[in-house]
């Protein structure tokens, strides 16, 4: 299990999503605010990434999951013949009518101008479009983690195979995955990387270059919008009083009601109450597993807890100093 969202792809998949009018109750407001703050990056990345199909694996390398600058850095550090085979590729499969345009072809000769132009589209769309969302998809990734990680602890690697959203159906030996194509994918004792994804929609998606570690990116299971982050304001005031920082403590790194309520010796009733008011608090997200809803807590509810700066602010101070497609096979 990926350990936290990745920054490329959720930039890049957002991008599909800026793009589909579809799944409006989710991302419907997102569209609207993103697109308010855009400056040209749409035109650029939209040669790189169409509506549809194929988009070179070396928008997303493995270090997006390590935070943006890392990220690009791996981007700009892909081997030339390798950039310019998959530009090759996502050339042949657009129209005659609307080839790529002429300054694509500097990334496979190595030029720094046309580096510079991709690299900047990248991180101009993911200040508009991610970064004013970040601490809520962390939260998202985050509650579909402990879900995994609940069902690990329970049944073991298949337990966890088979509570993967419904795109996704564990045959085994067999990961079979929803998707517009047929495609095996042979492990071959590499391991799979699951990352769990908000901008994910409807299918599943994986990198088109078999010789690459194999990662699986999902959808995050959905209840509303994003929310773009914002300083605590008076809905935190009601977080007082000892009973309701016990829940809080309770939730740690994840339970049910009833798990809230027996760690923190109240009744459900009041274990319900107190979730209730945390998660309306933003420091809890609630997420329903089976016939149970599971809580778990998000950076800002863990940053409170912790008494310490919020996650991605501690990672943004580190940082400054210093082709998908088809079915999965064991």
């Amino acid at each position: 299990m990926a350990a936290r969202p990745d920054v490329l792809w959720e930039t890049v998949l957002s991008f599909h999503r800026l793009r589909d009018r579809r799944g409006a109750l989710v991302y419907g407001e997102w569209r609207a605010q993103t697109r308010t703050r855009l400056n040209g990056e749409t035109r650029l990345l939209g040669a790189l990434v169409p509506a549809r199909g194929y988009f070179p694996d070396f928008l997303t390398p493995p270090e997006g999951l390590h935070g943006l600058d890392p990220a690009l850095e791996a981007l700009r550090a892909t081997p030339l013949e390798r950039m310019a085979a998959e530009l090759e590729l996502l050339a042949a499969e657009r129209p005659a009518a609307a080839p790529l345009p002429s300054w694509t072809a500097g990334l496979g000769d190595g030029r720094p101008e046309s580096f510079s132009r991709l690299l900047g589209a990248l991180r101009g769309y993911h200040r508009a479009a991610i970064e004013p969302y970040w601490t809520y998809i962390q939260s998202r990734v985050e509650a579909d983690r402990a879900v995994r990680g609940r069902a690990l602890l329970d049944g073991g690697a298949e337990e966890l195979l088979a509570s993967l959203p419904p795109m996704l159906r564990w045959r085994a030996p067999v990961l079979e995955a929803d998707y517009p194509v047929d495609r095996d994918v042979h492990l071959d004792g590499r391991g799979l990387l699951l990352q769990p994804s908000y901008f994910c929609r409807g299918s599943a998606v994986t990198y088109r270059d078999p010789g690459l570690p194999p990662v699986l990116v999902y959808p995050v299971t959905h209840t509303d919008a994003p929310a773009a982050h914002t300083e605590p304001d008076g809905s935190l005031g009601r977080l007082v009083g000892h009973t309701r920082s016990a829940v809080l403590k309770a939730i740690g790194h994840g339970g049910t009601t009833s798990e809230l309520a027996r760690r923190a010796g109240v009744s459900l009733a009041s274990a319900s109450q107190h979730a209730g008011v945390l998660r309306d608090a933003g420091l809890v997200v609630t997420l329903r597993q089976g016939s149970s809803v599971l809580h778990t807590l998000t950076p800002l509810g863990a940053a409170l807890l912790h008494g310490g700066a919020r996650p991605e602010v501690r990672e943004r101070a580190r940082s400054r100093g210093y082709a998908r497609n088809g079915p999965v096979t064991s």
